[in-house]
């Protein structure tokens, strides 16, 4: 099963933890149910409860993604956790 894989590796800001959760848990079920593209998409905490979450996601292809970024409740998404991020690394990989 090849694929598209992004990690993200978010820093938040510690306040914004719990209203982030309930973001990109609605992002991820949103991106399942509507995007035929989009296979995967896990929602990581860490066990210790630090402002830090990690997600694995998995497209058919790199459009697929491409694709993921401009439905609207991405962008509706993007917008409102924007400002409870402190950092934010990416990395595409492709799945062997």
């Amino acid at each position: 099963m090849a694929g598209y894989v992004i990690t993200v590796d978010f820093q938040l800001k510690p306040e914004s933890r719990d209203a982030f959760l309930k973001l990109i848990r609605e992002n991820a079920a949103l991106s399942l149910r509507n995007e035929k593209g989009c296979r995967h998409f896990d929602v990581c905490v860490p066990l210790d409860g630090a402002p830090r979450v990690f997600l694995y996601e998995i497209y058919d292809d790199e459009a697929a993604f491409k694709a993921h970024l401009e439905m609207p409740h991405y962008k509706s998404f993007a917008a409102a956790a924007g400002p409870m991020v402190q950092d934010r690394k990416i990395v595409p990989l492709r799945l062997l």
